[in-house]
């Protein structure tokens, strides 16, 4: 991947953006939602940006950009309507260690802006590396209908109450299976049950794990879409074969991975409500079905 996706905290973070037309306005509405602090140099601004300096969001100098003024800042944004000046300044910029964005030429970039689905606290990104940011919009309004409004709330409700989780549920397994639980009967809304939601997710906390299976022959490709999320919800990952690409990208990173154990071990697991998934030949898998009837195989379009 060309572009490594990074969610940076804005706060007391400086950035310019040298430009004052709609290319900057357009920078500028997005960068205003922000913490950072933010200055503007142009020659002229359009009413948009003039309407930020009034509002005394930003800091607008109306002047001609040199290349002194390219010094000091955390990120830059050229968006002025002459190109070659765009790609000077972002040669000085690249001297001078300061991340730039050259508006409309990922060529001279350092950063891209990907396309946002801003829902408070929860945050999506879309990026194409620049290639097809028009595919990236399209995407970004399917998000946009599929995410509803009703989550900035909620998100902002769960903030609040992740310190009594944290006091409550001694251990991470424990904190997981709460808010998994919590979501179970929450959903995506925010209204007059979702305290009760929470006070209902710290009951029945303990309970039997899950198994899953996987034979060595089976294609991630083909695994079922309604497998992804049981595969993102495990604490154990058990091989001693290396797991394939496509299917190591459809585990929880912070999974522990572990060579195969005993069945006693695996009995164990489950019962301290531990989710593992085996990954192992056919003959291997067998014998796990045989022992643990309770076990999902995961199959080509079949769980």
């Amino acid at each position: 991947m060309q572009y490594f996706p990074l969610f940076v905290d804005t706060r007391d973070r400086s950035v310019l953006v040298v430009g004052g037309g709609d290319v900057a306005a357009r920078k500028l509405e997005l960068l205003c939602r922000t913490d950072a602090l933010i200055t503007v140099i142009a020659t002229e601004a359009c009413a948009e940006i003039q309407a930020q300096k009034r509002s005394g969001r930003i800091t607008l100098h109306e002047r001609p950009v040199n290349e002194d003024d390219i010094c000091d800042w955390d990120l830059l944004y050229l968006a002025t309507n002459d190109e070659s000046l765009n790609v000077r300044l972002a040669g000085v910029a690249r001297r001078r260690n300061i991340w730039a964005n050259v508006v409309d030429n990922p060529a001279y970039c350092d950063f891209i802006t990907p396309s946002i689905v801003d829902r408070g606290r929860l945050v999506v990104a879309i990026s194409t590396a620049g290639a097809a940011p028009v595919f990236a919009r399209d995407i970004r309004a399917r998000l946009e209908a599929w995410l509803p409004p009703s989550l900035t709330p909620l998100f902002d409700f769960i903030a609040t109450r992740r310190q009594q989780v944290q006091e409550t549920l001694a251990t991470v397994p424990a904190r997981r299976r709460f808010w998994e639980r919590f979501f179970a009967l929450n959903g995506d809304r925010f209204d007059a049950q979702t305290e009760l939601h929470f006070e209902d997710a710290f009951l029945s906390l303990d309970g039997q794990g899950e198994l899953l299976l996987i034979d060595e022959d089976t294609s991630p490709r083909l695994l079922p879409i309604a497998a992804m999320a049981m595969l993102q919800r495990l604490d154990i990952i058990e091989t001693d074969a290396s797991l394939p690409t496509e299917l190591n990208e459809l585990l929880r990173r912070d999974a522990e991975r572990r060579p195969p154990s005993s069945f006693a071990a695996l009995d164990k697991s489950l019962e301290t409500g531990k989710r593992v998934l085996v990954y192992a030949d056919s003959a291997q898998i067998k014998a796990l079905r045989a022992h643990f009837p309770q076990a999902r195989h995961l199959r080509p379009g079949a769980l």
